[in-house]
């Protein structure tokens, strides 16, 4: 059993919570283009502030080397404005800087320190045991009574601030993580049949695992594919110019009754009108559906109505509907249509690697070592 904020008493204690309020940013001024990872994590926190706990913040943006690797101030500013109270920051994240603030903190307040990724230890793939001795874990533990993991999007990751404290003091998953793990398994376990699963994106790799799986297993009643999943799938049947994958031509052969494929295309980069008629009877008659990538190049005007259109069908239906992926999350927000979905996720790889039963590396520390 995962361990969650029900099992430990949070009034007046010291709590390094980790969280992925990792966010799309705008290239030239760098600024936030999103918020709703950061609108997230708020029940969580809001919790904690109840019980007067003082909340000390680990966090990422974008990841060493690359252009949206930033310091993470402008996070707690935006964290500060949904909330409606001062987010303390500190560019520190184990230093006498952070220290001198996390002595200083008060009942209820909360202390972002910098992006994580900026230390070394960080991005090393360690297990719990060999993490809880980097000097960032021991350095910080002293300093608090609880650990809260509500990091879902990262939880696929063995890295330092996502394992190492989790040994070393009491841990919990946080509100957000609990939603989203309980979420998942209804999805693959609980759901009602008939279970619709809808593929789309501008990758198909990954998409092509978890297919197979799902069919394996007999969790996915239907596979539905858009974007580059449909256009190798076409391209095994002949209908579409890019290289055939011998994986794809397999899953074909065995499951070919279970998976539905676009039956036209706007320029490839698109379903069509006929396909969106045949995808929303298949909406229509799913009890469960799941969603992840959208169905053709969204950021295209042009090529935005089937991604558009089934993501409403989604929305209209009385199933039980849950999607993942950010740009699959984006769209969904961007047309307003979050409150009608039984859930979004926040996970991307974390939410593929549940999907194929795998065990993610937080989950499975959180439950090692509960105490």
């Amino acid at each position: 059993m995962l361990p969650t904020m029900d099992d430990f008493d949070f009034r007046d204690k010291t709590v390094i919570v980790r969280v992925d309020i990792n966010s799309p940013l705008e290239p030239s001024t760098l600024r936030i283009l999103d918020n709703w990872r950061i609108r997230k994590i708020i029940p969580t926190l809001k919790e904690l502030q109840e019980n007067n706990a003082r909340i000390i913040l680990l966090a990422h943006q974008g990841r060493p080397g690359k252009w949206d690797f930033t310091n993470l101030e402008q996070h707690a500013e935006e964290l500060g404005r949904l909330m409606k109270q001062e987010i303390k920051f500190v560019d520190d994240v184990y230093g006498s800087k952070a220290i001198n603030e996390i002595e200083k903190l008060g009942k209820g307040e909360i202390l972002m320190l910098d992006n994580v990724r900026k230390c070394p230890e960080e991005m090393e793939k360690k297990d719990a045991e060999e993490h809880a001795k980097a000097e960032m874990v021991q350095k910080l533990a002293r300093y608090a009574n609880a650990f809260v993991n509500d990091a879902f999007a990262a939880a696929h990751r063995k890295q330092c601030s996502l394992l190492g404290f989790i040994p070393v003091l009491p841990s919990f998953a946080g509100r957000l993580m609990q939603k989203e793990v309980e979420m998942v398994e209804k999805m693959m376990n609980r759901a009602e049949r008939p279970r619709l699963f809808i593929f789309g994106g501008g990758k198909y790799e990954n998409a092509i695992d978890v297919m197979e799986k799902l069919l394996h297993d007999g969790i996915a009643d239907k596979i539905m594919l858009g974007g580059m999943p449909a256009n190798a799938f076409l391209a095994a049947l002949g209908k579409y110019d890019m290289e055939v994958d011998e994986k794809v031509k397999k899953i074909l052969e065995k499951y070919k009754d279970k998976i539905v494929l676009p039956v036209d295309t706007v320029d490839g980069k698109d379903i069509g009108s006929e396909s969106i008629k045949i995808f929303k009877e298949e909406i229509a008659n799913a009890a469960s559906i799941f969603i992840s990538g959208p169905m053709g190049v969204f950021e295209e005007e042009k090529y935005s109505i089937g991604t558009k259109e089934i993501l409403k069908a989604i929305a209209a239906s009385h199933a039980f509907s849950m999607a993942g992926g950010g740009h699959t999350a984006a769209a969904i927000n961007m047309l307003g249509l979050e409150d009608k979905f039984s859930y979004v996720s926040t996970g991307g790889g974390a939410l593929e690697r549940m999907l194929m039963g795998e065990r993610l590396p937080v989950i499975e520390a959180l439950i090692k070592f509960k105490r």
